[in-house]
């Protein structure tokens, strides 16, 4: 699993294209910008290949306003059990979460903003100790964190 993370409009996705030689009209792309919703594990079984799932923060904002905290904790978990174990099954598998990076640090006054800023947060910790590879992009220069 390969993590990458940066600022909104950096190139991740530029990045993840040309890195893993992945058109953005893949069916294998799915974009939480365009309202795809995460990829379902089940759809994948007799597939090889790369998938990509950008636009976290997306998904969060959207399930945040329907479930709790822990609610999203447990999807994202679950999702990155079962897409480990896919990966796994076959070397010519790998999955590329992109998620952008929320206020840079910089606490928002509103509070639902924070809420989402924080959520993503540990959303993101989770799937930073999953992946076994993480790049933060900023301005279309990748840096690579494990």
């Amino acid at each position: 699993m390969h993590f990458v993370t940066g600022g909104a409009y950096n190139g991740k996705g530029e990045w993840v294209a040309k890195q893993y030689g992945i058109h953005r009209a893949s069916n294998s792309w799915y974009s939480a910008y365009h309202s795809s919703p995460p990829p379902d594990v089940d759809n994948f079984t007799e597939m090889d290949g790369v998938i990509v799932w950008e636009g976290i923060e997306y998904w969060v904002k959207d399930v945040l306003t329907y479930s709790r905290e822990e609610e999203i904790q447990q999807r994202i978990q679950q999702f990155l059990i079962d897409f480990a174990a896919w990966e796994n099954n076959e070397r010519t598998r790998k999955v590329i979460i992109i998620g952008t990076d929320i206020t840079k640090g910089i606490v928002p006054v509103d509070e639902k903003d924070r809420l989402l800023r924080d959520v993503c947060g540990r959303v993101y910790q989770q799937i930073a100790k999953q992946a076994s590879q993480m790049d933060i992009i900023w301005y279309g220069i990748a840096q690579k964190i494990k």
